[in-house]
């Protein structure tokens, strides 16, 4: 009886989780580039796909704003109220903290109350357009993840075009165009991502989804990556193989999801209406209140750790690759051409290592690494070493007696001297997992 109900009150558990986990918190594994592993020669590195875990990509950007000086207050100006357009006593005063909303604040941990913002100046100069680009970048590719996800203080601009580019802002191309009306805005008949299909997810769009005036209980504006994973891993993301097996295959697919910079383009407020109230300009502006961007820092799936340093991303390459994407393999690694590691097969995928040119290949030398043989071993194609009988450990540097426990004064072999090239070698592999840099 207890045991039933057990299992009933277990099942209704998983179910109720499963419901509140509609997605995995972080999609995707590969968060080892090697391991070692036991074989009848002893032990071998098993290298495999990696990839750096997926974060907020905002702690890493630097925003630009153009034209530079469109944030308001400075000259300070009044504007009218977001839930009533027509109590026009709000202020926004650059000088004054309290006051003022610049472009950082569509970053930050909200600390203010109700929210923190940034804010554009007024459509004081209409007719003329009230247009704003807003710039985000990273001076690193990166690989989206999950939504964009644009939070407004102001009504949802009437139109609004979010811009991607892969080559640090050089070239720019439409990831997604809002409008009110989008034939009207943009010539375009209106989607939404729910009308793609696996064939066409790569198709541009404009939608009328998140393009409402000022209702409070709309403010967010999404660019939907995770229903795009969708049509190929399923709707919770369970068969995550199948997406992977396209991204391994489809250049594009794999460039849709990847970016350098973002743009995101304001080119109408929030009107609300047919006709602009020229009597009361104060209601109409822009303001964000925040912006979500998760992904992780492409390494070609040949690093796990991203590091920000001197405001700068950089992949701590493996597998014997170096470059900002670890897009190059290493000197004296060129024994073939580089390849981006591979999702597949699941779940460890392909690791795609360089190895070494045929030229930096010396006696002995052996493993990815380039390191040698000890203790007499000799290197089966510049890959493992075969050992002595007395002796094992992935360059032959341990005793095999010392394995079982079994070694003696009388034994014949003893330990190797303190500071003996074999033992630093030994103490240098137990304390590092990575392979030396050059």
């Amino acid at each position: 009886m207890y045991l039933s109900r057990f299992l009933s009150i277990h099942a209704l558990w998983v179910t109720v989780s499963s419901v509140m986990q509609p997605y995995p918190l972080v999609w995707g594994h590969y968060d080892v580039c090697k391991t070692q592993i036991y074989t009848e020669e002893g032990k071998v590195w098993d290298y495999m796909a990696c990839q750096p875990e997926s974060t907020d990509m905002t702690k890493y950007l630097k925003v630009k704003l153009d034209p530079p000086d469109i944030t308001c207050g400075d000259p300070p100006e009044t504007f009218c109220a977001m839930g009533n357009p027509y109590m026009c006593n709000n202020e926004c005063d650059a000088s004054t903290p309290e006051l003022a909303h610049p472009p950082e604040l569509m970053f930050d941990f909200e600390g203010r109350h109700p929210s923190t913002f940034w804010q554009s100046a007024t459509w004081k100069e209409y007719p003329k357009p009230l247009q704003v680009n807003i710039t985000l970048s990273w001076s690193k590719t990166i690989e989206l993840t999950d939504n964009i996800v644009i939070t407004f203080e102001s009504g949802r601009p009437d139109q609004m075009i979010l811009e991607k580019s892969l080559d640090y802002g050089r070239t720019w191309q439409p990831y997604q165009y809002y409008a009110t009306d989008c034939l009207d805005a943009f010539h375009m008949d209106p989607k939404s991502v729910k009308d793609l299909s696996q064939r066409t997810v790569l198709e541009i769009i404009c939608t009328e989804e998140y393009s409402t005036g000022y209702m409070t209980n709309s403010k967010i504006i999404h660019f939907e990556i995770k229903d795009r994973f969708a049509f190929f891993a399923g709707p919770w993301l369970r068969n995550m193989a199948s997406l992977y097996g396209q991204l391994d295959t489809t250049k594009k697919l794999r460039d849709f999801f990847t970016v350098t910079d973002l743009r995101i383009r304001l080119l109408r407020p929030a009107v609300g209406e047919i006709f602009v109230d020229e009597l009361h300009l104060a209601r109409y502006f822009y303001a964000i209140s925040d912006i979500k961007v998760h992904g992780r820092c492409k390494c070609n799936l040949h690093a796990t750790v991203c590091v920000y340093d001197n405001s700068k991303l950089t992949c701590e390459c493996e597998h014997n690759t170096t470059g900002p994407d670890c897009g190059k393999c290493k000197k004296n690694y060129q024994g073939r051409p580089w390849s981006p590691g591979s999702y597949l097969p699941i779940p460890k995928g392909t690791a795609n290592t360089c190895i070494p040119s045929i030229s930096s290949i010396g006696t002995n030398v052996c493993d990815n690494e380039l390191l040698h043989c000890q203790n007499g071993g000799t290197c089966h194609n510049n890959v493992r070493c075969l050992c002595p009988a007395a002796y094992t450990g992935i360059l032959c540097e341990k005793l095999r007696c010392e394995e079982a426990g079994s070694c003696g004064s009388d034994s014949g072999h003893g330990a190797p001297p303190p500071g003996s090239p074999a033992l630093l070698l030994l103490t240098a592999l137990l304390g590092t997992a990575s392979p030396l840099l050059v």
